[in-house]
């Protein structure tokens, strides 16, 4: 599993915003910037629309305040489903990041196999990035919850 001091793993994203779509690599999303990356385990699902996605957007000013030029939410969905879902929930300049096959998720070792629910999916977690360093690592226990990666803990952690 990833853990803090580890660069990230060059993968390239599927993202579709209002001009099109594009394939970003972690170097284009991260290289000479500070990113606050959080990822949920599936779009419009409950804890992920009610509470983890509504988070970074409303404290999204603030996080940027700290230096940080870049929020992206990353979930192993299809990019129509994470512009869809941004679109929902009004998320301003949160990248949606899609991690379709899931491989970024794989590469950190965050993945995790829900069965019929919905196959492989992302762990909750948040982290910080600095230059594709990671400087904070916040995963969520298996059990679930909203405890450890939610906007407010990356808060108090940005400096």
């Amino acid at each position: 599993m990833l853990k803090i001091g580890d660069q990230l793993p060059e993968i390239t994203f599927q993202l579709l915003n209002d001009e099109g779509g594009t394939t970003p690599t972690t170097h284009d999303l991260f290289a000479n910037r500070k990113v606050v990356l959080f990822a949920v385990p599936g779009a419009f699902t409950p804890t992920c629309s009610n509470a983890h996605l509504p988070g970074f957007v409303a404290n999204s000013a603030e996080i940027k305040s700290k230096g940080v030029d870049s929020i992206i939410c990353l979930s192993v969905n299809d990019s129509f489903v994470m512009k869809a879902w941004g679109e929902a929930n009004n998320v301003g300049d949160i990248v949606m990041l899609a991690d379709g096959a899931a491989a970024f998720t794989k590469a950190i070792g965050l993945d995790m196999e829900t069965g019929d629910f919905g196959g492989t999916r992302s762990k909750r977690y948040s982290m910080l990035v600095d230059n594709g360093v990671v400087i904070h690592l916040n995963v969520e226990p298996p059990q679930g919850g909203l405890d450890v990666s939610s906007a407010e803990v990356m808060l108090t952690q940005i400096r």
